[in-house]
């Protein structure tokens, strides 16, 4: 395992500080604070936060230690319906020292063009020394519009955060290769807002049932309505299903390109999630043959899961696949080949015919 140390951006580091010295001249030193106070784009949909933005809360809320006391302020955007609907519940998380909210019907749905307005104004202000967010498919879209407009850099995908009072600067990991190097990156006094997305199977999701005291307060920001006219949303289509959410399960069925075709995926695969009460997920190979639909691919760009148990079937174990899994409790493989693999990372390892065992498995499991 491979680290790059300090791997901040050093090569950046005289141009950045005159460039910032430029956007940020109502700032002035005010940004050089003791304590810490970051900013939490809370996602969420129909009243309920995202659980990935409440592991972008766990991590805000690590930069605290020792006599640092510092705050953190969550932010919600939506319509004027979305946002009423979500606000009580995100006041009672635990966590947050303020809630900032902003309505207009410009943000349903949210889309890059729209919100980068709105970040640049509010995170103008003097207060914030950190921005988080879930590393999502929005936030991939709009953080990095935010960070350039800023110019400043941004740290992605982080796995974990440590934060010196003393020198004012944090350091992150974050994996790279596919999950083979981890890096780690120091963000110091010279990076006067860091901008952070968060892996979030690596942070503990904070929710309103951990302890809290109390709703905290609510102010309204401004609507930006800017850049209207650039993007227009056509139209949102979802999948359903009844089985739990592939992100955020405990339990995952995830079948590979050995399944032949999509009926035999399904014939095979929904007995057993059925059972178990397990998301059904698919490798890229399984994804691109046409199986199975793309919000259920697992790997490096598809969903990383953490789930406490991750059966796969008939899936080799590519690099990429094994990214988005690995950190997995319990991983079982079922593969007729004993040289893939998969079977380097498995808890259990079944050597045999899927179609043999899955069958019986799902019968015993009765």
């Amino acid at each position: 395992m491979s680290t790059l140390s300090r791997l901040r951006p050093v090569t950046r580091a005289s141009s950045l500080l005159s460039s910032s010295k430029a956007n940020y001249q109502t700032i002035g030193n005010a940004r050089r604070l003791a304590s810490t106070h970051a900013l939490v784009f809370l996602e969420h949909s129909n009243g309920v936060v995202e659980p990935a933005s409440l592991s972008a809360l766990a991590a805000a809320s690590q930069l605290s230690s020792g006599n640092d006391e510092g705050k953190v302020t969550g932010i919600v955007i939506g319509s004027k319906q979305e946002v009423e609907k979500v606000l009580p519940a995100v006041k009672k998380l635990p966590g947050l020292s303020s809630v900032l909210h902003s309505s207009s019907d410009l943000y349903s749905p949210p889309l890059p063009e729209t919100l980068t307005p709105l970040f640049k104004s509010v995170l103008a202000d003097n207060k914030y020394t950190h921005f988080f967010s879930a590393h999502s498919s929005a936030a991939k879209s709009v953080l990095p519009r935010v960070a350039a407009v800023l110019d400043l850099p941004a740290v992605s995908d982080i796995t974990s955060l440590t934060h010196s009072s003393s020198d004012d600067s944090t350091t992150f990991t974050r994996p790279i290769y596919a999950g083979n190097a981890i890096a780690t990156v120091r963000a110091g006094k010279e990076i006067p807002l860091k901008i952070v997305t968060v892996r979030a199977t690596s942070f503990t999701p904070l929710s309103s049932s951990s302890s809290s005291s109390g709703d905290v307060e609510a102010k309204e920001v401004q609507a930006v309505e800017e850049n209207g006219d650039l993007t227009k949303h056509l139209e949102t289509t979802l999948s359903t299903s009844d089985r739990p959410d592939l992100g955020v399960a405990k339990k995952v069925v995830s079948g590979g390109r050995a399944l032949k075709n999509k009926e035999t995926f399904d014939k095979t695969l929904e007995p057993l999630a059925e059972v178990l009460g397990a998301a059904v997920g698919a490798s890229r190979a399984a994804v691109d043959a046409g199986y199975a639909d793309n919000s259920l691919q697992v790997g490096q760009t598809g969903k990383i899961v953490a789930p406490e148990l991750y059966m796969a079937i008939g899936i080799s174990g590519a690099i990429q696949h094994l990214a988005g899994m690995k950190d997995s409790k319990m991983i079982v493989a079922i593969n007729k080949d004993p040289d893939a693999p998969i079977f380097q990372v498995a808890d259990v390892g079944l050597v045999g015919d899927l179609f043999d065992i899955v069958p019986e498995l799902t019968e015993k499991l009765k």
